[in-house]
């Protein structure tokens, strides 16, 4: 379920509008240089930077490297979550894996 979602204030979020009557919720315009309005944006882009540098070329990658990257992403506590994975919180029990990759 979703309550709300912030955009930067890209033109690629021009349809805000059918996004918000889509999923039935509240859609706002995070302020020009005011990342801490976006946290959880501002969250992910740091875990992504774990893996690929920010002048990275992110079309440059497979999509089994896409993948392999969200499931590793995945897999890790989050504070937020009282340190339980969001495959966890998800499946709503605890998992234990060992993944290959």
């Amino acid at each position: 379920m979703c309550h709300s979602i912030i955009f930067d204030n890209g033109g690629e979020f021009s349809g805000h509008q059918s996004i918000a009557k889509a999923l039935k919720c509240k859609t706002y315009f995070a302020k020009p240089y005011h990342s801490w309005q976006r946290g959880l944006n501002e969250n992910t882009n740091g875990l992504l930077r774990r893996f690929y540098h920010k002048e990275f070329a992110i079309g440059q990658l497979t999509d089994q490297e896409i993948a392999d990257t969200q499931m590793l992403i995945n897999l890790g506590p989050r504070k937020s979550l009282n340190y339980l994975t969001p495959i966890e919180v998800l499946l709503n029990k605890r998992v234990s894996l060992i993944v290959d990759i």
